[in-house]
């Protein structure tokens, strides 16, 4: 074997009951690089990690994976194996204890002892020493729970380290963080790389495989389609390798044509319901038009979330400002209350906030609007199916039937299930907040559709997002949030990512 390859994937194949998730992948990983690994969801790339991670071991699939010169055979319960090996995995959802210490969830299970008792001046010193030689900026006595999201992710690498890992697998490690987070993060890799880590990322924000990958794999239905030098790709080519297709344009041009003002909100201040003493909202005034995107954009913290969550009656107790949906002032202390003016919500955190992932995609689609098909102390089973069946048809939830688990279906589906059941209940005004936050490209590129064709209908959307590049690809207008106040509305001749970053900065005003 190559000395410069240090993982070899030669023709995986894994097999699920009547679904082919990998289907005869070969590709080689170089030691000391950080390869990109990109495709939509369903394309195989967690399965083939989980078998690079020992959660499906040798014999549950066909094909050889070559690790550091030896092929990989490991047992029935191998995570551990894997661990020892040295590849590590560090998944999108954090597995910290958040009550522990740094310390102590670095080296978790692995305490060093003497005797019987455990050695915490050793402990506490090889944590300080990990986090020091690989730049990692956390105190090793520190709660993990106190942590931002990004620290978190810091201890979770720091935890891959104390394992001497050799192969670092890293998840969608930016979904959840700033852009000052993401920056840190890219700092840390290069540090990573220049200790002769091999690391394999894997991300839906394609931008950031050509600020930090040496190589991108490319997968597409369960297969390797290409892998190629960074330098010799572009968006648009990985777009096309993804979805087997060109796609003229990332941000589909609709229809739009914004009509009357239908929701405003006027010098809007609110407390933060777990501290009377802090504002979360200090005056916010926009409006927003029958027909129109609107798109909020602002840093980290700055109060978008905590905003539309207030709008719709679930978070700030409101102090002042008014809400007005079709000239009359509203005042929603609930979600149900939002619902019933004509306000939706696609939340940011849709598998916490957005769906019962153990209950069936028809009652997910149904649960807020039961009130449809409840007859005299029943449910009409008829209605509620006939209805969630057109929901499901019409914005194309890829499912094996509506009884499937929501948790079984990809990010872009569940998202799509989401989306469906406010739809169902005919919003005048439809919120999303990050609404393609981890799914793919092709997923997302139905969502944009989804949204020109609910304001050609003449629903009123606000839509925050993360990505300047979506705000500014999307939106007919953008509002711009700098801690807890609105810091102006921009058309969409005068946006562009300098005037947003200005004001959401507070540099302009």
């Amino acid at each position: 074997m190559d000395n410069d390859v240090i993982l070899k994937f030669m023709n995986v194949t894994k097999r699920f009951p009547g679904v082919v998730a990998l289907d005869d992948v070969s590709f080689d990983v170089r030691r000391g690089e950080i390869h990109g690994i990109c495709g939509e969801n369903g394309a195989g790339k967690s399965t083939l990690m989980k078998i690079l991670a020992g959660v499906y071991p040798h014999g549950t699939y066909d094909g050889k994976v070559v690790f550091d010169g030896e092929e990989l055979n490991l047992s029935v319960s191998s995570i551990r194996e894997a661990s020892e090996k040295g590849i590590a995995i560090v998944y999108q959802e954090l597995t910290l204890v958040p009550t522990m210490s740094v310390g102590e969830n670095v080296f978790l299970g692995r305490e060093p002892v003497d005797g019987r008792i455990i050695n915490w001046n050793k402990l506490y010193a090889d944590t300080r020493n990990i986090l020091s030689n690989y730049q990692l900026d956390i105190a090793p006595h520190e709660v993990v729970k106190n942590l931002g999201v990004g620290k978190m992710q810091m201890v979770e690498i720091a935890k891959a380290l104390s394992e001497k890992a050799k192969v670092l697998i890293l998840d969608e490690p930016t979904s959840a963080l700033s852009e000052a987070e993401v920056e840190k993060l890219m700092e840390i890799l290069k540090t990573l790389k220049a200790h002769g880590i091999t690391c394999i990322y894997i991300t839906h924000k394609l931008e950031e495989f050509f600020r930090i990958t040496d190589r991108i794999t490319v997968m597409r239905d369960g297969k390797a389609v290409v892998t190629e030098p960074t330098k010799d790709l572009s968006v648009e080519k990985l777009v096309k390798y993804m979805v087997g297709r060109e796609m003229k344009e990332r941000f589909p041009k609709g229809n739009r044509k914004p009509a009357e003002v239908v929701f405003e909100v006027e010098d809007l201040q609110a407390l933060d319901p777990n501290d009377a003493g802090r504002k979360v909202l200090n005056g916010v005034s926009f409006n927003v038009r029958r027909g129109e995107i609107l798109g909020i954009a602002g840093l980290m913290g700055s109060g978008r979330t905590e905003l539309v969550m207030t709008l719709f009656g679930e978070y700030g107790k409101i102090i002042n400002g008014k809400i007005k949906i079709e000239g009359k002032e509203i005042s929603p202390n609930s979600a149900r209350e939002a619902i019933n003016v004509g306000l939706s919500l696609v939340p940011e955190d849709r598998k916490g906030m957005g769906l019962v992932l153990i209950q069936s995609v028809l009652k997910n689609i149904s649960l807020p609007n039961l009130d449809q098909f409840s007859g005299l102390f029943r449910i009409d089973a008829d209605a509620e199916l006939k209805a969630s069946m057109q929901q499901a048809k019409s914005l194309t939830i890829k499912t094996p039937s509506l009884e499937a688990l929501v948790e079984t279906l990809s990010g872009g589906n569940q998202q799509k299930v989401v989306i469906s059941k406010w739809l169902l209940s005919n919003p005048l005004v439809l919120i999303m907040d990050d609404p393609t936050r981890g799914i793919d490209v092709g997923a997302k590129y139905e969502i944009y559709k989804l949204m020109n064709e609910l304001t050609e209908k003449g629903v009123a959307i606000i839509m925050i997002s993360s990505e300047l590049e979506e705000v500014l690809g999307m939106s007919d207008r953008v509002m711009v949030m700098c801690r807890g106040h609105s810091a102006g509305t921009l058309s969409m001749q005068d946006a562009n990512v300098e005037r947003i970053m200005s004001l959401a900065t507070g540099i302009a005003s």
